[in-house]
């Protein structure tokens, strides 16, 4: 397991988040940002921090609300503008001018932004089954569970409890991947109990219209990513990322390796081979020039 050290920042609203800083690239490569999924947290990155540790330095986000970073006092900051702002935020205090930037899901949709705010920043980007269009199917079933709280006595239940809800989007997991999986997700509480790592509140704004932020024109921003090396990771069964999407996002900025996750939904976790090779030429076309 590779080491990391804990780092903190401050928001412009006065929150203070968490990041996990994994050293490395200390060839003067350019760090990885690292930003997770709605309802994730850093933990997410840790399988593949572990292999790219040393040679690279990941920089691994809690978002406002999730995991080690404090939760927002007006749920309505809990959207794509605000979580740009603190990125921001911590791009400024790291003097990070240069950079890779990896995103799951909500993730991927803040690396969009970011390279639409200052494109000459983005050294490579790989979106994490995420796309400028999300399929109504996918907000429908995202909206079914987030912001629903749930407790477990043991991890074992906990891991139980997650393969119900997810058993069809990972559906050959065994139960050693869904432990690891209720890991990443969740967290034990002074009481014992095992409950999930995020603030039931970022649910808020999603309840209104265009909360998911649904109305927003992200192809711009996608297309801001052209003449960059981009790596698209899509779930052979995802709900979010349509296949035709996918591939509009390759025909819209050429050169984008488009990489199915057979056999998985939304999202793929990016330790599975396919992915891990896919992570493998991406960093290669940076170090490439």
């Amino acid at each position: 397991m590779a080491e990391w050290s804990d780092g903190y920042w401050w928001s412009k609203d006065g929150l203070r988040l968490h990041y996990r800083d994994y050293a490395g690239g200390a060839d003067g490569r350019p760090p990885i940002l690292c930003i997770p999924g709605l309802t994730r947290n850093v933990r997410d990155f840790a399988p593949m921090a572990d292999r790219l540790a040393g040679e690279w330095r990941l920089i691994c986000v809690d978002l406002r609300g999730r995991g080690e970073s404090a939760y927002a006092k007006d749920p309505m900051t809990y959207v794509p503008l605000t979580y740009l702002q603190d990125l921001e935020a911590l791009l400024e205090e790291l003097k990070i001018d240069r950079f890779v930037a990896f995103g799951t899901s909500l993730g991927g949709l803040l690396a969009m932004l970011l390279s639409a705010t200052s494109r000459d920043r983005i050294a490579g980007a790989l979106l994490n089954d995420i796309g400028p269009v999300v399929e109504p199917g996918g907000i429908a079933r995202i909206r079914t569970y987030v912001g629903k709280q749930a407790n477990w006595p043991t991890w074992l239940h906990a891991a139980r409890g997650i393969q119900q809800g997810n058993f069809a989007v990972y559906p050959d997991y065994e139960i050693e991947q869904w432990l690891a999986m209720a890991k990443r997700l969740c967290r034990l509480t002074p009481a014992g109990r095992i409950i999930y790592d995020y603030d039931m509140k970022i649910a808020e704004p999603m309840k209104l219209p265009g909360g998911d932020g649904g109305g927003m024109d992200m192809w711009p921003a996608f297309e801001g990513l052209a003449g960059r090396p981009v790596t698209l990771i899509r779930g052979e069964h995802s709900d979010v990322l349509s296949q035709a999407t996918a591939q509009e996002m390759a025909k819209r900025v050429p050169g984008t390796d488009l990489v199915t996750v057979p056999g998985i939904g939304h999202a793929p976790v990016l330790d599975e081979p396919e992915c891990a090779a896919a992570i493998d030429r991406l960093l290669g076309r940076v170090l490439a020039g």
